[in-house]
């Protein structure tokens, strides 16, 4: 692993996860996404990773339209990374979570690196009325489903989008056989190094969030990947900040946002993805941890620029 001299803080600032009854901070207009990405990379995030959603339900949208009506506004007014999903929501065809990649031709794309259950079934269990007729059988359907991200459909986002733009990927490891299929198309110079490799932790379906699956996963990347990656660390719901604090420990980098996770203490719901930044960034101050500024963290991932991109 790469031994980065500070230390870059990605935000993902409303995802597809969690549904508007969740909590009523969680962003779902273009406007609202505008001020949580610019209030996010005001507190430090120098990545920042976006979804979209219909503005008038919030549910989970792959229609490119929603993300350019936010993409040139939040490049107007921060120099933060976009990183565009490739991963979509649950249910989409790999055809529609790639429009907004293909519109956008960002500097980074988060790249999921196999198929896997994704359940989150268990949100459903803990709300008796919701705002939407969409967000319950959501949320249970995914006991029935699979996140599809097979080899072809992994080459394909690789070529037809890295290729094709100049795009970088957010590798997005959820267990360890993720990790192996990282190493396959890096051993086939489909990617090339350095990699930034985002292990996630907590979702029903990959890796647990015991201290020990982290040490696991790390050791893992090291052996396959030597000094031809930076780690990220992504926990969701209640482990997002201890785990980023002992992966930063480490020497990783960190993802917060309220993709990951609607809180920012015990009970106590972030009001903004900047509260969580912020809180992140108090913390690797504590540490003695120099934060990564933009232009740092496009150096660190040998990033096109922003001037490249189709927005």
């Amino acid at each position: 692993m790469q031994s980065p001299s500070k230390v870059i803080i990605t935000c993902a600032v409303t995802g597809s996860v969690h549904t508007p009854t969740m909590s009523p901070y969680l962003p779902i207009t273009p406007s609202e996404i505008v001020d949580a990405a610019v209030g996010a990379a005001e507190a430090g995030a120098s990545v920042i990773h976006l979804h979209a959603r219909d503005p008038e339900t919030g549910k989970p949208s792959p229609d490119p339209r929603l993300f350019m009506d936010f993409l040139p506004r939040i490049k107007q007014q921060t120099d933060a990374v976009m990183n565009i999903s490739t991963g979509g929501g649950l249910g989409m065809t790999l055809e529609s979570r790639l429009e907004a990649a293909h519109a956008a031709k960002p500097e980074l794309c988060s790249l999921n690196m196999g198929s896997m259950n994704f359940v989150l079934s268990q949100a459903a269990m803990k709300q008796s009325q919701w705002k939407y007729d969409w967000e319950k059988p959501y949320l249970e359907g995914t006991r029935q489903g699979i996140v599809s991200n097979t080899f072809d459909q992994i080459e394909r986002v690789i070529v037809e989008v890295g290729h094709a733009y100049g795009t970088k990927f957010e590798c997005e490891c959820y267990d360890v056989g993720h990790l192996y299929a990282l190493a396959h198309f890096l051993d086939r110079k489909l990617l090339t190094p350095p990699l930034f490799v985002q292990t996630v932790f907590g979702i029903l379906g990959g890796i647990g969030t015991d201290p020990e699956d982290m040490m696991h996963m790390r050791r893992t990347a090291d052996r396959l990947f030597g000094n031809d990656y930076l780690w990220s660390i992504l926990a969701a719901g209640r482990h997002q900040m201890n785990l980023c604090t002992m992966g930063a420990i480490m020497g990783g980098n960190v993802r917060v946002g309220l993709e990951d996770s609607l809180y920012v203490g015990k009970g106590q719901l972030a009001k903004s993805n900047a509260d969580q930044v912020a809180k992140i960034r108090r913390i690797l101050g504590e540490l003695s941890l120099e934060v990564a500024t933009p232009t740092e963290a496009r150096d660190m991932l040998k990033l096109k620029g922003g001037n490249e991109v189709g927005f």
